[in-house]
């Protein structure tokens, strides 16, 4: 090769680069990118950790994927964000699902993020324990404002769906325990989007309607609940809005949600949590049958204690009688001894004078002793008669004695205290002292 051959190759093979070159716009080239990234990286899964995330005011999430070596910018637009269950955060890993997209006035490419879920959880569960954190630090799980369930409520609020089997399993076990309550059911749907936002409404419903009646027929408590199902199927229950729509109740409020191993948030803040709706039933109102059980046995231990009190006023009135004797003989015995000292001490001196003025002495003394003896003795008796005025009193069949009468409607036996109780064809039973009576009533004036 001759001197000066390579430079002249060199500067042929420019020539023929410059010849065929094309010129890329800075639109065509970022263009041809966003074609290429996009045509194939759709619908991926990428796995990283949140970092920089920056909620904007219109609702999208903006933040970055990052691992040991590479950091990715996504995006989760608002429409996605709305249906996240769980919170996102700085350091929280995720697994995300969707598409490359390259946004050309900045020339960069992001991931445009249609799914995400949490890495080793589920999203619902990492929800849950998010909000139960939130929640409990906000002092809505405290025992000290959990309120007393009423003992035999006269009025139950139900809030639940009427098509589940929730609320057949409710009535079934309040009719059969007591079918004189009265039950206000507020139907809502329990699952699906909106129901949260429907069962806080009905409960907040039910309060209002308490400040709008009268103190008789306001609610005493209310059961909100379903029948079980999966965490997705009970995730109205985990609501943020209806936790805080059951702590603000003025009703006390039962949650029977699920079956027993089901625990949502509902139950949580509640002040009361039954496994089951039937328990929930259960729980509420105890059975007919057992209350008269208590009340007969109640009724006996009654009777018993008012024996007891009257053997014992028997036998104080037999210790003060017995010390009343006591106390006389003692006392005659004593004013008998002095007669006879002062006796002797007379037959000794044996003036006459001295003889007549002890003799008026002593029968001074005699007449005091008389006179005291008489008021101590009628005092003692006015106090026999308060003691057996008490006794009797005290005694219930006493006022039967007097001509008095109970009167029961029948057949529930309840004791009539008001004429307006009972109407005409009633079947009334009058219990004497001795015997009682069956009449059917004719008239109510």
């Amino acid at each position: 090769m001759k001197p000066g051959s390579d430079i002249q190759d060199l500067f042929s093979k420019k020539e023929g680069i410059t010849n065929n070159r094309h010129i890329y716009t800075v639109s065509e080239i970022t263009q041809d990118i966003k074609v290429i990234l996009e045509s194939n990286f759709r619908e991926i899964w990428v796995e990283g950790e949140v970092s920089n995330f920056r909620p904007s005011a219109a609702g999208h999430y903006y933040f970055s994927l990052k691992d040991q070596t590479s950091v990715l910018t996504a995006v989760l637009f608002n429409r996605t964000a709305r249906d996240t269950k769980f919170k996102i955060e700085d350091g929280l890993k995720v697994i995300c699902y969707g598409s490359i997209d390259v946004y050309p006035p900045r020339g960069q490419y992001q991931l445009v993020i249609e799914k995400i879920e949490p890495k080793g959880i589920g999203s619902l569960q990492l929800a849950l324990e998010q909000l139960k954190q939130k929640l409990e630090k906000e002092g809505l799980f405290s025992p000290a404002h959990k309120r007393r369930i009423p003992y035999l409520p006269s009025r139950i609020a139900v809030v639940t769906s009427l098509q589940g089997a929730a609320i057949k399993d409710i009535f079934k076990v309040l009719d059969r325990r007591f079918k004189d309550v009265h039950i206000i059911v507020n139907p809502v749907r329990v699952q699906g989007e909106g129901a949260g936002q429907e069962i806080a409404m009905a409960i907040e419903d039910l309060n209002y309607f308490n400040q709008l009646v009268p103190v008789e027929k306001r609610i005493e408590v209310m059961i909100v609940g379903r029948g079980g199902g999966s965490i997705e199927d009970l995730w109205a229950f985990n609501e943020e809005v209806v936790a805080r729509a059951i702590y603000n109740s003025r009703i006390p409020v039962i949650s029977a949600v699920g079956h027993e191993r089901d625990v949502t948030i509902a139950d949580l803040v509640a002040d009361l949590r039954a496994p089951t709706p039937s328990v929930a039933a259960e729980l509420v109102l105890p059975e007919k049958e057992e209350l008269t059980s208590r009340l007969e046995e109640a009724t006996r231990d009654l009777k018993m204690a008012l024996t007891d009190i009257a053997l014992g006023f028997e036998e104080t009135l037999n210790n003060l009688i017995h010390r009343l004797i006591l106390n006389t003989k003692h006392s005659w015995d004593i004013n008998a001894g002095n007669l006879n000292a002062v006796s002797k001490k007379l037959h000794l001196l044996n003036p006459s004078v001295k003889i007549q003025q002890y003799k008026e002495r002593v029968r001074d003394f005699s007449n005091q002793i008389y006179v005291r003896m008489a008021h101590f003795l009628k005092l003692q008796e006015a106090e026999f008669k308060k003691a057996i005025e008490k006794l009797s009193s005290l005694s219930p069949l006493n006022i039967l004695a007097r001509g008095y009468s109970i009167t029961f409607k029948m057949p529930e036996e309840k004791v009539i205290k008001d004429a307006t109780s009972v109407k005409s064809g009633d079947t009334i039973k009058t219990r004497l002292n001795k015997g009682e009576i069956l009449s059917e009533v004719r008239v109510v004036r």
